[in-house]
């Protein structure tokens, strides 16, 4: 029986080829809170996988696809009942357009809209929407190229004017794309009754070529909808630009594969950063801290945060760069086997990540060994900036 214990329960309704931040900021986002998820796919139980897509505006007349990570399910979509959840959250995609089309999708999502349930939707996720009846009258916004049949199915249609755009009617929360997911999954916290203690906080993120496309997108949206301005900078780059990222996977190979990511997109100019401005540091993996601890500006900069006793969180590789900086002598920490090696010669203590979803704080330093391990990472950065959600 899928029976979700948390105090505030939600819903995950997935597919194959969803898109892959529409499925995973929200899922990991959510957990780090303190709220439960269950993620469901009909055909699939509990421990299977849902192929993921990422979807990308490349400069042309619409957008690109390709494969992304492979979500794991942690419920079974029989096993489902609704009076446990008390929200319902619909990712973008793909799925949807097979998703609308069954009976038992389209009878769950039209008992969540009777009950007075907040479901939240985004991209193409309103599609299901539609087809369970739900939008007659109310307003809505999705993907543009949804607007036509939104219509149709008798929505009040709210044309988007950026990708980021979101729109609330009652119980009802929908949004563009993932650019949107800080306002998109702050709506969707609100409405299950969540206030936010200690917000305001300024982080900067520390990015580089092909860093792990989960381990930036799913911390800094976070991070941003929990209120917090968040920077992120990349040497020899500037407010606009783009770093490309990596999906790294667990396949069935004796490593982990690699994919092309999302384009994640710069918020600051690396050379106008002031650490003292900042209250805490998050350094993502995937192959950019090959490189970037090559940097004497990097270097310099981490050694600012950690001399200065202020929070820095790292995951998976993120760790060359604490290590090449000499910051880890006499510290604990989480990471991926791989990087055993850099942290053992630095003079930290190595701790064996298993499960591989488990973080260690140690002082100001957060550590974890990949993004898998997302949910207990925020919480324990949430905890060194003095953040909560209660509910």
């Amino acid at each position: 029986m899928a029976t979700c214990r948390a105090k505030r329960c939600v819903l995950l309704l997935c597919g194959d080829y969803m898109e892959d931040w529409e499925a995973m900021v929200p899922f990991q986002a959510l957990q780090a809170y303190g709220v439960g998820v269950d993620a469901v796919c009909p055909g699939k139980k509990a421990g299977d996988f849902c192929r993921t897509a990422i979807q990308q505006s490349c400069g042309h007349q619409t957008y690109e696809e390709w494969r992304g990570h492979n979500f794991k399910l942690n419920a079974s979509f029989d096993e489902i009942e609704l009076e446990n959840y008390d929200a319902l959250v619909i990712p973008g995609g793909r799925a949807p357009e097979y998703l609308a089309a069954n009976g038992s999708v389209v009878d769950l999502v039209r008992k969540f809209s009777e009950s007075g349930k907040t479901i939240a939707s985004i991209c193409h996720g309103q599609f299901i929407l539609a087809a369970a009846d739900c939008l007659k009258g109310r307003k809505c916004t999705a993907y543009h190229s949804l607007g036509p049949v939104l219509v149709d199915a008798g929505a009040s249609w709210v044309q988007p004017q950026t990708l980021a755009d979101c729109v609330v009617d009652g119980n009802l929360i929908t949004g563009t794309t993932y650019q949107g997911h800080s306002e998109y999954i702050r709506h969707l916290v609100k409405a299950l009754g969540g206030t936010i203690i200690g917000s305001g906080k300024r982080i900067l993120f520390l990015c580089g070529d092909y860093m792990e496309d989960y381990e930036i997108a799913v911390p800094f949206q976070s991070l941003e909808a929990l209120e917090c301005h968040v920077d992120a900078v990349c040497p020899n780059k500037n407010a606009g630009d783009i770093c490309p990222t990596a999906v790294h996977d667990f396949e069935g190979d004796q490593t982990y594969t690699e994919k092309p990511g999302h384009n994640f997109k710069l918020t600051a100019n690396f050379q106008d950063i002031d650490a003292s401005t900042y209250d805490a540091l998050v350094i993502p993996g995937g192959r950019a801290p090959e490189y970037l601890q090559l940097n004497p500006k990097v270097i310099a900069l981490v050694k600012q945060f950690m001399n200065s006793g202020k929070p820095i969180a790292s995951i998976c590789l993120g760790h060359q760069i604490l290590s090449a900086a000499g910051v880890l002598k006499g510290k604990k920490c989480k990471a991926y086997p791989s990087v055993k090696l850099n942290v053992v010669l630095s003079g930290a203590t190595w701790l064996d990540p298993d499960p591989i979803d488990r973080c260690f704080t140690d002082g100001n330093l957060v550590t974890g060994a990949a993004w898998q391990g997302h949910p207990e990472f925020i919480s324990q950065f949430m905890a060194l900036l003095g953040i909560s959600l209660v509910f």
